[in-house]
Formats: C-alpha cells, structure tokens, sequence
C-alpha cells in the first residue's frame, strides 16, 4: 500500500502541476488566432497561423488530459452513480478504467507508430525503433513535413501526442489504485507515507 500511495502521490502531483501551466495554453491558441485575425485583415496572411493553433490545440488537450481525469471533470452518466456508496463507485470506477488503460495503451502505441514515422522510420516495428536510437542501432531518416504550403516538422507535436498519452496512462494507473484503496476502506487523506 505504501508504494501505491507514493506511486499515486508522485504521479498526481507531476500531473497537478503540468495541467496547471497547460491550462495557460488556451491564451496561447486565442494569441495566434488572433494574430491570424489581425494579419489576414491589415496584413499579408500568415501561412503559419491555422496550422500552428492546430498544433497548440492538440498539446492542450493531450497534455491538460491527464489533470481533467485527476479533477474529475470528465463527462459521467450521473443518473445511478450519484447515489452509489463511495465503495460501490469506487468498484465501477476500477473496472471502467481498465478499459481506458487498454485504450491508452492501444493509442500509445498507434502514437509511437506516428512518431517513428515522422522520425523517418516506414517499418512496422516503432519501439524497437526506438530502442534502436538509444542503442545506436537505428538512425533518424528523412524527417516527415505537413503537406501545407507552410510544411513544418511534424515530429515536435507527434512526440507531445505520445507525452500527453503517456502521463493520461500514469493518471489512469493512479485511479486505479487510488479505487482499489477506496474498495479497501482505505482514506488518502489519513495517510502519511
């Protein structure tokens, strides 16, 4: 029980804090789209405007993730849950993520998949891949672009699709045992390890 709670403490706060400075990203999206705004009005347009909040929009969602699971503020059903006993929720609770947690993992994957891709890597096998660049086996080949007249790098938001997927995965793996404590009778709040 004590590695669980570290385990939940730790991910918890990492997770806590990353989707505070991610919530700041929003003004980042309204900046750009707004430049855009500005520039197609009085200016030349920006080829990189729409393309860049894109970008911005999918590390705010990926990334900020893992925090709206931690605060609850995903959609759920309330229309038996509400009346469950705190035991009782935390049993649905604890079979319902392990669906997300396979679903994480599958889409893990996929993203690994997509990164080596655009890292330059057409075979079927990414984390061996990626396995590879650290052993120095594998090298990174001819980097993918948007087909966009702007044409960035894809890379840069495919690695943060894989952080985001992976810190939903580790916030996942913390409700669980945070449900599985709760099935236990035992209260976050009283301990202190």
């Amino acid at each position: 029980m004590n590695a669980m709670h570290r385990f939940v403490r730790i991910v918890d706060g990492m997770n806590h804090g990353i989707g505070r400075v991610a919530m700041w990203g929003i003004f980042v999206i309204m900046g750009i789209l707004l430049w855009s705004s500005i520039s197609k009005t009085f200016f030349t347009p920006a080829n990189w405007t729409l393309e860049t909040a894109q970008f911005a929009m999918v590390a705010y969602y990926v990334i900020g993730g893992p925090y709206a699971i931690q605060m609850g503020s995903h959609v759920r059903m309330d229309l038996f849950y509400g009346n469950w006993s705190l035991r009782r929720k935390a049993t649905i609770d604890a079979l319902t993520v392990l669906f997300l947690i396979f679903y994480l993992c599958v889409l893990i994957y996929g993203a690994l998949g997509s990164l080596s891709y655009s890292l330059g890597y057409w075979r079927l096998e990414p984390v061996s891949f990626f396995a590879g660049l650290l052993t120095g086996s594998e090298e990174i080949g001819r980097l993918e672009r948007s087909p966009t007249a702007w044409r960035p790098y894809l890379w840069p938001v495919k690695t943060i699709m894989v952080i985001g997927f992976v810190l939903m995965l580790l916030q996942a793996l913390s409700e669980l045992f945070k449900d599985i404590a709760r099935i236990r009778g035992f209260d976050w709040a009283e301990a202190k390890v």
